[in-house]
């Protein structure tokens, strides 16, 4: 099995990956069913699964494929509480986004050592 990345996305990244696996961090605005909205510097349509547990105003890290609609079906989610840096959150995804050669290599190609 080759390696890939899960890159860091906030909203304004989610067209560079769509058909992909992304890692979002956002705060959670609604819950509707079996769908949530979250704010990762711009609002994100994310369709939830059965195992997904989020609280309104919690902040979330979400692991998913992104849609051709920049939505996003839920792999995993993780609730992170309501102490989130968003600021700092965001920083790391312009950081990565800034130096792809490190943090985000295509799912084609398989880095040194695996």
């Amino acid at each position: 099995m080759e390696a890939s990345s899960t890159p860091r996305v906030t909203c304004a990244y989610l067209n560079m990956y769509v058909g992909r696996n992304v890692m979002i961090v956002g705060k959670v605005n609604q819950l509707r069913g079996e769908e949530a909205i979250i704010d990762a510097d711009g609002n994100i349509t994310i369709h939830l699964n059965r195992d997904s547990h989020l609280t309104p105003g919690n902040g979330v890290q979400i692991i998913g494929k992104v849609n051709p609609d920049l939505s996003v079906k839920t792999l995993s989610t993780l609730d992170l509480g309501n102490s989130v840096d968003y600021t700092l959150a965001n920083k790391v995804v312009e950081i990565a986004h800034q130096h792809q050669d490190l943090f985000i290599y295509p799912a084609e190609h398989k880095p040194q050592g695996f």
